[in-house]
């Protein structure tokens, strides 16, 4: 018999504290890709309406979401058109590598947050709940609360890592036919026994972060 726990439901304790203290309008957020050695970063917004998070099981009205890491590509890809249809509003933002080479990381997150918001629709957001410790969201909602672990535990920030999780696969999948011998319709960019020997190999594709500093021990002659 197995013995392994199974995980609870992402909650909605924080977005139904956050009604109940007068917010109208609650965004999860969370980003993808900024581990990747190719391709963009993506960041996902996902507002969930007050119904929704009042409801018995809101992470199961939504698809069964949970934090995209804890779920395969094929179960992702599932629950994405459920999970985007019972966003009140939804949306994604994305860098390029060539932008996350010549701004930063910090910067390039920043931009395609700022991107993300403006395909909201000009909502004006009360509260933003991000995962992770730092604040990439700022001015983008009046409020912004930072929490590890955020995209596991709370049901907004499930959803949008979701979202952006499929939303990069899908583009990384359909970027793959043009580069194919970096193997990106499996790795999604990032590093892998196969990657790593492509990298030795044909060194780095349009869509590689080049600035990265995995870069020279790869690819021999960048580093001389």
């Amino acid at each position: 018999m197995s013995t392994k726990k199974i995980k609870p439901w992402p909650s909605a304790t924080r977005e139904r504290a956050l009604f109940d203290r007068g917010a109208h309008t609650i965004v999860g957020v969370d980003e993808v890709g900024k581990g990747s050695w190719a391709g963009p970063l993506v960041v996902g917004i996902a507002m969930l309406s007050r119904e929704m998070v009042m409801g018995e099981e809101p992470a199961v009205a939504l698809g069964g979401v949970r934090d995209s890491k804890q779920l395969s590509e094929a179960r992702r890809e599932e629950m994405f058109e459920q999970a985007a249809a019972n966003c009140l509003r939804w949306s994604t933002g994305m860098a390029s590598a060539l932008e996350c080479d010549q701004l930063g990381m910090v910067e390039a997150q920043r931009l395609a947050t700022a991107r993300g918001f403006a395909a909201l629709g000009g909502v004006n957001v009360d509260v933003a709940i991000v995962d992770g410790r730092w604040d990439f969201v700022s001015p983008h909602a009046r409020k912004v609360m930072l929490e590890v672990k955020a995209d596991a535990d709370c049901v907004s920030v499930a959803v949008a890592s979701v979202l952006a999780k499929v939303t990069r696969d899908r583009m990384m999948r359909a970027l793959a036919t043009d580069y194919p011998q970096w193997h990106f319709d499996t790795n999604k960019g990032y590093p892998c026994p196969k990657h790593r020997a492509a990298l030795q190999g044909y060194g780095p594709s349009a869509i590689h972060r080049t600035s990265w500093a995995f870069m020279p021990n790869y690819v021999p002659w960048m580093s001389r």
